[in-house]
């Protein structure tokens, strides 16, 4: 019987890239897809799609509650999300205050109910700059405080802690991924904006590996 995993799965570009990964090393997996009310809700849908392409069990979980106490973030509030590169300081409006530490507690309860002892979830090393909760020491003491939560120790795996998005890209290519599967931009229109920056960060990353970005952009940024 092979064993359970769950994947926090948003549909973007680095969580199909370690669903698809966890999917060929031959979990039993169990997706996740968190609506916390994000602006690029778009990507929900395309987590759909995949985990019914794949035949992943598959559950979209509705916390929007949470925003009553989180409106600080561009990303969950009526502010304008910033244009430019993750290193630049005005990128910190895009933080959601301790979204992965929320996340993570949800995704952990879950594996211990339905006897999963993996998480799978997507830091790397192109958030290290901006988002703590995507860094290296944070998901240590993660699972730490994962293994003392419950009876049942629970892993938190983060297979691209130490790698940045144009490896990730390498990896998922690799293995011959389709990522029109996969969106990114943070404004969730009908075509990806290609100045925030998720997208800066994706199309370089397909830049970097000499790949065409199958998404479609907005004409000012062809």
């Amino acid at each position: 019987m092979a064993e359970k995993a769950v994947v926090i799965y948003s549909g973007g570009m680095d969580s199909f890239t370690i669903l698809n990964r966890a999917y060929k090393e031959g979990y039993d997996l169990y997706a996740l897809t968190f609506d916390y009310g994000q602006k690029h809700r778009k990507e929900i849908a395309y987590a759909s799609r995949v985990c019914q392409q794949l035949g992943i069990n598959h559950r979209i979980i509705d916390i929007t509650a949470i925003n009553q106490l989180l409106q600080s973030s561009s990303l969950t509030s009526d502010k304008a999300i910033p244009e430019g590169h993750y290193e630049a300081a005005n990128m910190k409006s895009t933080v959601v205050p301790n979204r992965n530490m929320i996340l993570l507690s949800l995704a952990i309860g879950y594996a211990v109910d339905i006897g999963a002892n993996k998480v799978f979830y997507g830091a790397h090393s192109g958030d290290h700059a901006i988002y703590p909760d995507c860094r290296p020491d944070f998901v240590l003491a993660m699972n730490k405080v994962a293994k003392l939560a419950n009876y049942e120790p629970v892993d938190i795996v983060t297979p691209y802690l130490n790698s940045d998005k144009a490896e990730i890209l390498a990896d998922g290519l690799s293995m011959d991924l389709d990522y029109s599967n996969s969106w990114t931009c943070y404004n969730g229109r009908d075509k990806a904006c290609g100045k925030c920056g998720s997208c800066v960060e994706r199309l370089e990353a397909f830049a970097a590996n000499n790949a065409t970005d199958p998404l479609p952009y907005e004409a000012s940024c062809s």
